[in-house]
């Protein structure tokens, strides 16, 4: 397993700050800077598991393939895309099996193994957190209509204290809605951020400093864009999807991430 470097620098994340100081726009909706975190809406497509869904519909014209990239939510240069059938497959991503829940059979469960912040596993995020048992409790989906990623809550306490190591030399700032680590950078340029790496069962993957340290409000402040919670399920959330192409293969049954999936997309695949 290769290690990301302990830390990466966070320049265009400040350079979004400053270029938009004024407001954050999200491509239908301002970004409030009261705690309401995500608005705005254009219409809504079902890609879930169930035969109701978009893919569940059309599963045998696509040859059950389709593919996302979701661009940063403060960005308004390019849309997001979608692609459905054989193309939807990229060629750079890294692929983890899906796994069957006959107890919710809508979401897409995969295996997370662990997490690395700065370079090294935490110790405290094990697999058995993530476990999927046999009657369909707990386990791990991808989700491309939640926010942000929440994980039980022993895996987060353990992450998030293994982050707040790594950025000890960071202003903190007061908690803000569901963040609990947040951090002052209004005066700063350029910071680095300590490396974040999800290990799925084959795929591990890194994630840009911009998909876990976001900006909340129009003064500087960023937090840590992960969060905690007390069901037994845990949901990778769109944001820390952003920027990669997110590949569901249901014939072969896996799910893969390749990243910087716009830079080399195809147009007349949009």
């Amino acid at each position: 397993m290769q290690h990301a470097p302990p830390d990466l620098p966070l320049p265009s994340l400040i350079r979004r700050w400053l270029l938009h100081r004024r407001r954050f726009r999200h491509r239908n909706a301002d970004v409030p800077t009261k705690p309401r975190l995500f608005v705005g809406a254009a219409g809504l497509l079902g890609l879930g598991k169930g035969r109701l869904s978009f893919p569940g519909q059309t599963g045998r014209r696509f040859n059950q393939k389709f593919s996302y990239c979701l661009v940063d939510r403060s960005a308004s240069s390019k849309p997001s895309s979608v692609v459905f059938g054989n193309a939807a497959v990229s060629r750079t991503a890294k692929f983890t099996p899906l796994l069957s829940n006959p107890k919710l059979d809508t979401f897409y469960y995969v295996e997370l193994l662990g997490i690395s912040v700065g370079g090294s596993r935490v110790p405290g995020v094990a697999a058995s957190l993530f476990k999927l048992d046999p009657i369909g409790n707990g386990g791990v989906i991808i989700d491309s209509g939640t926010s942000v990623t929440r994980l039980v809550r022993p895996a987060y306490i353990a992450m998030r204290d293994a982050f707040r190591v790594g950025a000890k030399s960071l202003k903190r700032a007061p908690d803000y809605s569901l963040f609990d680590t947040c951090f002052d950078l209004s005066h700063q340029n350029e910071v680095k951020v300590p490396t974040v790496v999800l290990h799925f069962r084959g795929a591990d993957v890194s994630l840009p400093a911009t998909n876990y340290l976001i900006p909340v409000d129009t003064n500087g402040k960023f937090c840590f864009a992960f969060a905690g919670t007390m069901s037994g399920l845990s949901i990778i959330g769109n944001i820390q999807q952003q920027g990669f192409r997110v590949v569901y293969d249901l014939m072969g049954s896996r799910v893969g991430f390749a990243p910087r999936g716009f830079k080399n997309e195809d147009p007349a695949r949009r």
